[in-house]
């Protein structure tokens, strides 16, 4: 596994420095006061946290940057802004935030009708607030609705929609969702997962007056209002954010009272502020545990936390790609996957904590052991992959090099987003796996300046290196509808690799609308059999995220994932 491109891509001066000796993820060390100044505060001063993210945020709403383009908002978006529901932190179930219940069979708010459709209905809790103090209310509810099934905004668009009827009030604090067929995850609508609730006071003027730049508006940042536990003060674009206490949060008023998000996508930089006091946690990923291991070994103020729940993966191109034979041929996909040394790249970058990713759902899901038998793996086998190419019409010369039969040699490009240390890594290695193998290939870092255009992330000419959920939710990225296209302004997102089969849609849409367990798992079997057959979607490894946690925060509830311990960040507390 050492190789030089590999070794550059190591080779950042916090990663290398001191790996022999970093201590183990999850001890914890006492750094003598508070974390980064050392001095005692009284009583009277203010409660206030730095965090920082990697991404240059410019709104605090996932959906607006759906492809994860532009890391951390997602974690501004847990602090400005909250659901009817939230998961709940096992992962079993829903919990209620803005609402007085999450729906359930059991407690008579999800109705399995016996014509097949369903209801869910929700009641706002009372005295629910914006964050200006406008009651919230279900015109917001409807409001929103209609904002996110309005096709001329197809990026708010979700799975969810095309098994949703009418959404009815029953007043202005209950609301009613009519489903025309069974949906697995009705519940989470209203919620982060499907569609957060929109203030209508604040942002209905802009949707009707100019909708072509609706997402565009500062409400969605600067001039956010929110439901969440903290809201807006000042944002500085390129820079941070700081966000204060809501007063008027459903939950009361989060303990600690302000809380600056910096904006630093520079790993060695970010490090530098962690070790100088000036930022005191991490948040929204993107985030290497070679250069985190190296900066806690450093740091003496706090812990290092480990989450297992996303995937590495590579996007092939399946619309117009170059050359064309990665669309046109499973074969030269199936190939080019058998070359990838994809356990060594675990081993090496994961530092033997990660296994290869056969599929998109993580084992630690529950469904994993049920859809395991269906996966078609690839073995690491370069002399297998020769053969297939071989049948395709490549011939490997002297020289090494891979020509077709016209003698040009067999060329690419796989890119991946600028800064994004772990991502950056998988492609050096898959770049030199493939270069090993004959072919010549370029190697492309997506500046930040462009990591939300949406046409230029979409239309990456042949492979794309990305990291994703690692739950079976994700299956709606493979459907037709989530493609992005110049018919919808490539506004459309999920399905990254633009891979489109009538096979999978049905098998995808069946699986979400299906109840029984058994009969839902042979859906799920469909969907990874179709998409492993087909590699379709290369995976690589499943990623150790860590997050480093100061001694001084109090409060923090165990969770599956970072999110999930940021839907509780209203409990947290700094001990003085």
């Amino acid at each position: 596994m050492a190789r030089s491109t590999r070794a550059f891509a190591i080779g950042l001066a916090f990663t290398m420095m001191m790996a022999a000796c970093a201590p183990s993820a999850g001890e914890s060390r006492s750094g003598g006061g508070s974390a980064g100044t050392g001095q005692v505060q009284s009583a009277s001063t203010p409660k206030r946290l730095t965090a920082a993210i990697r991404g240059l945020a410019v709104v605090a709403y996932q959906k607006l940057n759906p492809r994860s383009n532009i890391p951390g908002e997602d974690s501004l978006e847990r602090l400005a802004a909250s659901g009817l529901t939230v998961p709940a932190l096992d992962g079993n179930g829903r919990l209620p935030r803005l609402a007085d219940a999450a729906p359930t069979v059991d407690n008579g708010n999800w109705k399995l009708l016996p014509d097949g459709t369903m209801e869910t209905r929700w009641t706002i809790k009372d005295g629910a607030r914006w964050s200006d103090g406008t009651p919230i209310t279900t015109d917001d509810l409807l409001f929103t609705m209609q904002v996110v099934r309005d096709k001329e905004l197809p990026i708010f668009d979700h799975a969810a929609y095309a098994s949703l009827g009418s959404v009815e009030t029953i007043n202005n604090r209950t609301v009613v969702a009519h489903w025309t067929k069974t949906y697995i995850y009705a519940d989470q609508l209203f919620s982060f997962e499907i569609a957060l609730p929109f203030p209508k006071h604040k942002l209905e003027q802009a949707y009707l007056n100019d909708k072509e730049h609706f997402t565009d508006n500062p409400g969605w940042g600067p001039e956010m209002v929110g439901s969440g536990p903290f809201k807006v003060k000042d944002w500085q674009l390129g820079s941070l954010v700081v966000f204060e206490a809501n007063d008027q949060y459903i939950l009361g008023r989060p303990k600690i009272d302000e809380i600056t998000v910096k904006f630093i996508p520079d790993p060695n930089t970010l490090a530098a502020n962690i070790l100088a006091g000036a930022v005191d946690t991490t948040w929204g990923g993107r985030t290497d545990i070679e250069w985190a291991q190296e900066v806690y070994g450093k740091w003496q103020d706090g812990k290092l936390d480990t989450y297992t729940s996303l995937m590495l993966q590579i996007y092939p191109q399946m619309i117009g790609s170059t050359p064309a034979v990665i669309s046109q041929s499973a074969d030269f996909r199936r190939a080019l996957t058998m070359a990838l040394d994809r356990q060594a790249m675990a081993d090496t970058f994961q530092l033997g904590r990660s296994s290869v990713g056969h599929t998109f759902l993580a084992p630690s899901e529950p469904e994993y052991q049920f859809i395991e038998p269906a996966i078609v793996k690839y073995a690491y086998d370069p002399q297998r992959s020769l053969q297939i190419l071989q049948g395709l019409g490549y011939t490997r010369g002297t020289d090494g090099a891979l020509r077709d039969a016209s003698g040009q040699q067999l060329s690419f490009q796989v890119r991946t987003s600028q800064g994004d240390v772990t991502q950056e890594k998988a492609m050096q290695a898959s770049a030199d796996d493939w270069q090993r193998l004959g072919a010549e290939v370029e190697r492309f870092l997506v500046p930040p300046q462009r990591a939300n255009d949406a046409e230029f992330r979409a239309t990456f000419p042949s492979f794309d290196v990305k990291r994703q959920a690692g739950t079976m939710d994700y299956a709606k990225s493979f459907l037709t509808r989530a493609i992005a296209l110049p018919t919808n302004n490539f506004l459309a997102s999920g399905n990254n690799s633009r891979y489109s089969r009538p096979e999978m849609d049905a098998a995808i849409n069946n699986y979400y609308t299906t109840v029984p367990w058994d009969e839902r798992m042979e859906y799920a079997r469909q969907v990874v059999h179709e998409l492993s057959d087909d590699a379709a979607w290369i995976g690589l490894y499943y990623v150790v995220e860590p997050g480093l946690v100061p001694n001084k925060l109090t409060n923090l509830r165990a969770g599956r994932a970072e999110v999930n311990r940021l839907d509780f960040i209203h409990e947290w507390d700094i001990q003085r």
